[in-house]
């Protein structure tokens, strides 16, 4: 791949606070309950990495910063200006600099939201997750509707850009009851919606639940993609259309730090359990951190560093990634990116066949899934994946 096709997606930082108030059932991602937080001591092993990482990618123009967690809304505004204030002055910004903090309801307060806006977060992406206050509860979230609501008309006086999570598919509801939830959050006028369907992950209490018989009531296979039907139908409605398979957003609302996931930039991972990926002399490389929180923490303060050793990534792999994560989007890749990677004549056999079985289409240079293909994107992948093997 060319060693500068980075710059075509975007460069960003993503930094992962892993402490939650409470573990939602659901959840696989790296986050963690903890008694105390001794956050002087997290301000001072972040802003080590950014000097370390920022001496390797000197002069280059950082496009978004991504909070995600775990809960960083549990962050003390003061860490996140200190945070802020060191990106400023370790890289250039972009004139749409994106700067994302997630919250949920139940750790949300105006003094702590203004707080962030000054610090220089100028878009916030809330955990709401259902509007319906028993499926909450089932959910393991700690806040009420009236809560997240609450939370929401709090978020959208202090930012200028908003987004939010709702799950789909929950236990015992029918397509008609997400209809009519799907409607209701399109009334809170959202820029942008997440909208995901619920999964059964291996290691969660969802999951031990379900091998055990344990989790009633989801959804069968046919009623699940009705739902998917329904979000696509109501939400392109709106003006809201699906930019990518689980988000949709208002033109010009779509979130600049994901697209650089999606449209393979180079991004920055910084925090337990967080990745990334940097173009460094040529070479594209994929960065990993220990997921446990202290041993991360040891890590940066003992060795100067919080990354575990780097791979570099075959051809072969670039590739593969740059079709699971392109994708996504209803716009699809750039075959003049695709061709990048090298000729291949099994992976352009590949691509003629799913076009012709309607599954993607070639609008000039932009490849990209149809109406059809994009509920089938595993399938599509799937049988694009078989030209490497």
């Amino acid at each position: 791949m060319r060693a500068e096709d980075w710059r075509a997606g975007g460069f960003g930082l993503y930094l992962h606070w892993p402490f939650c108030q409470a573990k939602c059932p659901y959840c696989d991602f790296n986050s963690h309950v903890a008694a105390s937080i001794d956050q002087s001591r997290w301000q001072k092993a972040y802003l080590s990495e950014i000097s370390r990482i920022g001496e390797e990618t000197k002069g280059r123009v950082l496009d978004t910063v991504f909070f995600g967690g775990g809960t960083p809304s549990l962050m003390e505004p003061d860490l996140v200006a200190a945070i802020l204030e060191k990106v400023r002055t370790t890289w250039p910004t972009s004139n749409s600099f994106e700067v994302t903090l997630e919250a949920n309801p139940t750790s949300v307060e105006a003094g702590r939201f203004r707080g962030y806006h000054a610090a220089g977060v100028n878009r916030l992406s809330m955990g709401i997750q259902a509007l319906n206050d028993a499926d909450l509860k089932a959910l393991g979230r700690l806040h009420s509707v009236a809560e997240g609501r609450a939370a929401f008309d709090l978020a959208r006086d202090t930012f200028d850009r908003i987004s939010f999570d709702l799950i789909y598919a929950r236990q015992d509801q029918g397509v008609d009851d997400w209809r009519a939830e799907l409607r209701e959050a399109l009334s809170m006028a959202a820029d942008h919606l997440s909208l995901y369907q619920l999964t059964i992950e291996e290691g969660t209490a969802f999951g031990d639940r379900f091998a055990r018989g344990k989790l009633p009531g989801l959804p069968i296979e046919d009623s699940a993609a009705d739902m998917y039907f329904a979000t696509q139908e109501i939400c392109e409605a709106a003006g809201l259309p699906g930019y990518e398979i689980s988000n949709h957003a208002r033109l010009g609302f779509e979130s600049r730090h994901n697209l650089i996931y999606w449209n393979a930039g180079d991004y920055i991972g910084i925090g337990p359990g967080a990745h990334g990926r940097l173009t460094l002399k040529g070479a594209r490389l994929a960065t990993d951190t220990p997921k446990q929180p202290g041993r991360w923490l040891q890590m940066v303060e003992a060795e100067g560093s919080g990354e575990l050793p780097r791979e570099i990534l075959a051809i072969q792999d670039q590739a593969m990634e740059f079709l699971m994560m392109g994708l996504r989007l209803r716009e699809g890749i750039s075959m003049a990116r695709l061709e990048g990677f090298g000729e291949s004549a099994v992976l352009v056999k590949k691509i003629n066949d799913l076009i012709e079985l309607g599954m993607l289409k070639r609008s000039g240079d932009q490849l990209h899934t149809t109406a059809d293909g994009r509920p089938l994107l595993n399938a599509v992948l799937s049988d694009l994946y078989a030209a490497f093997t």
